[in-house]
């Protein structure tokens, strides 16, 4: 009889752990365009710009698609507690199975998947500049698209981000030419012509600068144009301990404990017997660097110590900014090794996967298939409708 009983109870237990969102109220669609939705999702761009060291700060441009689940935790099967008939030894986990049969679980939260697209704007990922006053990157400027799986779970109506995974690609050079046949393309940021020009443009800077001497952290964006013919190119910087006219061996410069970061864009024309370069350059002030918060769990991929996101970001005004603009004039600039780099910096490696499938206390957290839906416009038996998906466009789309 014993036997009996643990075996009845068991199958019960398979039975809670693989129910069917369709037969609880466990799981629920959104509207993409639902306020709560997008609060979701504008925290979880604000996670990905704050976790991001190269390229551009990216912004939420359309919400394709939402999932949320109700998080119920169970305990792990190798904990002891109350059983349910027979002796002890076979008892079974209590808070999954009552008298009747029913399943029971600890409702912990609820779980949002989010599928959101973003585009790049023109402020760099040092750039102290809040999200709110960075501008989109235009089509005429060769935009580029990012796309973004996230997982966030919502607790006591806070949401944390438990899973990132991105990518992204520039806008097709046919689509570019669809909006202006003279519009520059993406060049590959490790073409001889591109890496002289910011070579040349970062010594002109140094050459005209009165305070600390800058080196070079990454070329962020380079340009070909043909008319006249010249290199556009944009790259981050950082100030040492060195003073830029006292320089004699730039490799015995170090950079500075508080990173001090600056953000230049330069063009360099060609011309008959020599070259032009016009440079500007704006230095941010200093970013002590502070560990951010890990997410729970094992497989945490999370890139390491950043500029400290929980102080908010000064409004440009409040900056203490120092811009310089340069040219034309003519330079040798020292030949450097071209660094190994592409047309931009892609989102896939900022992010290997954050989350976890476990929470430290063991308890397993299970996710379900959604029930099936029918279409608004399908005659179908009563039950719930696909509400608006993907939601509205806020820039435009690649």
């Amino acid at each position: 009889m014993k036997s009996f009983v643990l075996l009845f109870c068991l199958a019960q237990l398979c039975h809670c752990l693989s129910l069917p969102n369709g037969l609880s109220p466990a799981y629920r669609q959104l509207n993409c365009d639902d306020p709560e939705t997008e609060q979701a999702a504008l925290l979880a761009v604000d996670y990905i710009n704050s976790h991001i060291h190269q390229g551009y700060k990216h912004v939420l441009n359309q919400i394709d698609k939402v999932q949320v689940w109700a998080q119920v935790h169970f305990r792990s099967a190798a904990t002891r507690l109350k059983y349910v008939g027979g002796s002890e030894d076979s008892a079974i986990p209590s808070g999954k199975i009552n008298p009747t049969g029913m399943c029971e679980g600890k409702p912990t939260g609820e779980s949002f998947k989010l599928e959101i697209d973003t585009l790049e704007t023109t402020c760099h990922a040092l750039d102290p500049t809040p999200l709110a006053n960075c501008s989109v990157r235009q089509l005429t400027q060769h935009a580029v698209e990012g796309d973004c799986d996230v997982r966030l779970l919502k607790q006591n109506g806070q949401f944390s981000v438990s899973f990132v995974k991105c990518k992204s690609s520039p806008d097709s050079a046919e689509d570019v030419r669809k909006v202006c046949l003279d519009c520059p393309l993406l060049a590959p940021l490790n073409d001889t012509r591109v890496v002289h020009a910011v070579e040349a443009a970062l010594a002109a800077f140094n050459a005209q600068n009165n305070g600390s001497y800058f080196q070079l952290v990454e070329i962020s964006r380079a340009q070909l144009v043909p008319l006249p013919v010249s290199v556009h190119v944009e790259f981050a910087v950082a100030a040492t301990d060195c003073v830029a006219k006292e320089v004699i061996d730039p490799a015995k410069c170090n950079l500075l404990a508080e990173k001090q970061y600056g953000f230049c864009k330069a063009t360099l024309t060609e011309k008959v017997g020599g070259e032009d370069v016009a440079v500007t350059c704006t230095v941010f002030q200093t970013q002590p660097v502070v560990p951010l918060p890990q997410p729970d769990g094992p497989d945490v991929g999370v890139p390491g110590p950043v500029a400290d996101a929980a102080t908010p970001a000064p409004s440009p005004a409040d900056l203490p900014v120092a811009s310089l603009v340069v040219g034309p004039v003519v330079v040798a600039a020292p030949q450097l090794p071209p660094p190994v780099h592409r047309a931009h910096y892609d989102l896939r490696h900022a992010f290997a996967g954050v989350g976890s499938g476990e929470s430290a206390s063991g308890e397993a957290f299970h996710v379900e298939k959604p029930p099936k839906v029918a279409h608004p416009s399908t005659a179908a038996a009563a039950g719930p409708v696909v509400r608006p998906c993907p939601g509205r466009i806020r820039y435009f789309k690649i």
